[in-house]
């Protein structure tokens, strides 16, 4: 596949992710949680709390995303292995880590708060977990993506 046919794909994508996520974060989690509030009306202080909770989780997702853009963007350009590139994935890696650590920390203090359920916090595991594959496999990215870079900037400098 020809690198800027693949750097609209990766962009096609991106926006698609992004579209899903507003759809989530801005109608099916707040729906939801309007939903139990009507059903459980003792549980109403918690909505607020909670919301802004998982609104903050998703700004790393959506920075991730802007960083996933400019990958694109120089894959396009034929840069695929630069190191632009790789500090885009460290970043990317580094934004899940965090990510991951602030989800369960913030579930913790919920649930010690007495907004949340043990369960709910087990639950969120799944959440950690599935971040913590993301920073792995992109720092993973990054690593490969440097030695590449360094390979072909010493390869460009041989005649």
């Amino acid at each position: 596949m020809e690198q800027k046919a693949l750097s609209k794909w990766l962009k096609l994508v991106l926006v698609g992710v992004g579209l899903c996520g507003l759809a989530v974060y801005l109608g099916v989690i707040p729906g939801y949680g309007v939903s139990l509030r009507s059903l459980y009306p003792e549980f109403s202080n918690r909505f607020w709390p909670w919301l802004i909770f998982i609104w903050v989780s998703g700004l790393p997702c959506y920075a991730a995303l802007v960083l996933g853009w400019r990958i694109a963007g120089n894959i396009g350009r034929d840069r695929s292995f630069s190191m632009d590139n790789a500090r885009c994935l460290r970043t990317i890696s580094l934004l899940a880590a965090l990510d991951a650590a602030y989800f369960f920390l913030g579930n913790l203090v919920l649930l010690f708060l007495n907004m949340s359920h043990p369960g709910v916090v087990l639950m969120s595991l799944l959440v950690v977990f599935a971040g913590a594959a993301v920073a792995v496999a992109a720092a993973a990215l990054s690593h490969l993506v440097r030695k590449a870079a360094l390979l072909q900037e010493e390869n460009d400098l041989t005649i």
